[in-house]
């Protein structure tokens, strides 16, 4: 277990604290997470990555001369904001474009995808490639929905060296791809981890049993057998990854580069042992190993697990593999001498507001009553919510909810503070929510205030009608923005028969309190449904039937949501 932290919520910001402190060679400090402290000669293709907390070295211990030029740290086991890769982007920026590449997780996707169009709208090139190595998490006929977990060292690696060589943004990417394709891993665990503050692990692994297949954010494994002996541990890797060699490639004489990698707990001396019996297997296959990798390089906090990545070489990947890189936590070779940069940017925040009517204030004063008492709620059900989560996801939904929402809460209430109406209130407490929470449900739930509070505007009071528009705007922007429809087992199944039974009866002149008690309670029908469906998007779907019986929580957090807010409606009706 974590045993070592102050306030468990200050734990990634003080972690992150500690290791710019002590990495300060390579990294700075810089809004969303950290950039390289120093910069070549010539300007490059930046390359960003980025991910979840908790997963040390990556991401932060891979920036450096010859990897990532910055890296978008979130909370732990949660996607960086929008806001936080944007702010990593802009410092690591060299005027030559952007790559972002982060493994393939729905809140990552979201958030990253956001920071793209911010990006792009800002004048910068930006490109994104996400990692796909974990063979055990789609087949291959659905390659691009599986995640990324190890293999992500081998992606940053070679588009960072080809960045290095001069390489433009279209040949960077390129090499980012064809490295990705020529990436596979396989991991397994003999038990949970726990996150700080926590008694128990995210999930259970009885004795004797492994999980085959697991993700790195504590997600259970796909399948459970009796663990093996070392032996039969790298007899199970190999040969799993034997099954799928790249497209192109013969087995007999090829070149592959093998990373094996500890998820958190399992000691270097473990690994030597496995590692051992992989050396000979691949020899006897045929395969030459080039340039073999053990230890630490995509963990899981202190998670008892390992996994095997191997990349596919070609002569061109393996230059690139072997250029030489500084890292805080992944060296190689020589970098020359680099100039340490000089951070002069303005990093302050434009705290302006605009203009508002009367009764757009007094509505924000109704926003800020309602994103209080949600916070209560949701801090009420974190427990719960995360139990939720755990059937078959990371268990991080509950604490997300509640970080985001208080955070949402807090730039409500300053928003008002300096005169702000209900729209502009709403848009900087949806920033807040998705910075605040990461996470998939942090990305969606600041695209939900947002798009409410863009419909509402500043202008005009909170009523009916606007109330009913506004809901109808938050559930085309979820399904626009994270592409669930009904029936995916998402907080879909809750938004939309909300909205629309709102909708419904304000259209038939109910009062709006009696019209929102009866959408709340159509968010509770849709919720409960989820149980009895399969998920079909998220994390969850790559379990497949494993999540049956038990309601999706984001269904529930919403519909929780819902109804927490019921008083602050009949208070202004």
């Amino acid at each position: 277990m974590t045993r070592l932290y102050n306030n468990p919520d200050d734990f990634t910001h003080e972690m992150i604290d500690g290791f710019v402190a002590a990495s300060s060679r390579w990294v700075r400090r810089v809004p969303g997470g950290v950039a390289r402290a120093t910069r070549g000669s010539e300007p490059s293709v930046a390359v960003v990555i980025g991910g979840g907390s908790g997963h040390y070295p990556a991401f932060g211990g891979l920036v450096g001369p010859g990897l990532a030029h910055g890296a978008a740290m979130g909370n732990l086991f949660a996607s960086p904001s929008a806001q936080q890769v944007v702010g990593v982007a802009h410092a690591a920026h060299e005027g030559r474009g952007v790559l972002l590449t982060y493994g393939n997780y729905a809140g990552d996707v979201l958030h990253f995808g956001r920071a793209q169009e911010l990006l792009r709208e800002a004048g910068i090139d930006c490109r994104t490639v996400l990692v796909t190595d974990d063979v055990w998490s789609a087949p291959p006929e659905r390659v691009e929905e599986r995640r990324g977990i190890a293999g992500d060292l081998v992606v940053f690696k070679i588009a960072a060296a080809a960045a290095e060589e001069g390489g433009d943004l279209d040949t960077v990417e390129a090499l980012a791809r064809r490295a990705n394709a020529q990436t596979r891993s396989f991991g397994v665990a003999f038990g949970g981890c726990t996150m700080p503050g926590s008694d128990e692990p995210l999930f259970d692994v009885p004795a004797g049993r492994m999980a085959v297949g697991l993700g790195i954010h504590g997600e259970p494994g796909i399948d459970e057998v009796e663990v093996p002996t070392a032996e039969g541990l790298a007899q199970m890797f190999v040969a799993k990854l034997l099954e799928e060699i790249p497209e192109g490639v013969q087995a007999d004489g090829a070149r592959v580069v093998p990373l094996l990698n500890g998820l958190g707990s399992v000691k270097y001396e473990e690994l030597y042992v496995v590692y051992r019996s992989i050396a000979r297997l691949l020899g006897e296959a045929g395969i030459v190993a080039v340039s073999p990798q053990v230890g630490e390089f995509c963990t899981s906090f202190d998670m008892p697990g390992a996994s095997l990545t191997l990349l596919w070489l070609d002569d061109e990947l393996e230059r690139l593999w072997h250029a030489p890189c500084d890292t805080p936590a992944f060296r190689q070779g020589a970098m020359p001498p680099r100039a340490t940069v000089v951070d002069d940017e303005d990093h302050t925040v434009d705290d302006d507001v605009p203009d508002a009517s009367d009764a757009s204030r007094r509505a924000a004063s109704a926003v800020c009553r309602a994103l209080e008492v949600a916070a209560a709620r949701l801090s009420e059900a974190a427990d719960e919510l995360g139990r939720l989560d755990r059937v078959a996801g990371d268990g991080d939904h509950g604490i997300g909810m509640q970080r985001g929402s208080r955070a949402a809460a807090a730039a409500a209430h300053d928003a008002r503070s300096r005169g702000a109406g209900a729209g502009t209130t709403l848009l900087r407490a949806g920033d807040a929510w998705s910075d605040g929470g990461g996470g998939t449900s942090g990305a969606i739930w600041g695209e939900m205030l947002r798009a409410f509070g863009a419909s509402v505007g500043d202008e005009r009071p909170l009523e009916a009608e606007a109330l009913a528009v506004g809901m109808i705007a938050v559930r085309d922007a979820v399904m626009s923005f994270g592409k669930a429809r009904p029936g995916d087992k998402t907080m879909i199944d809750a938004i939309v028969p909300f909205a629309d039974t709102l909708t419904a009866r304000l259209r038939d002149a109910d009062p709006c309190p009696t019209a929102w008690l009866a959408a709340v309670d159509a968010a509770d029908a849709g919720a409960a449904s989820t149980a009895h469906m399969t998920a079909r998007l998220g994390r969850a779907k790559t379990h497949g039937d494993k999540s049956l019986g038990t309601p999706d929580p984001g269904a529930i957090s919403f519909a929780m949501v819902a109804a927490s807010i019921t008083p602050t409606i009949e208070e202004n009706d």
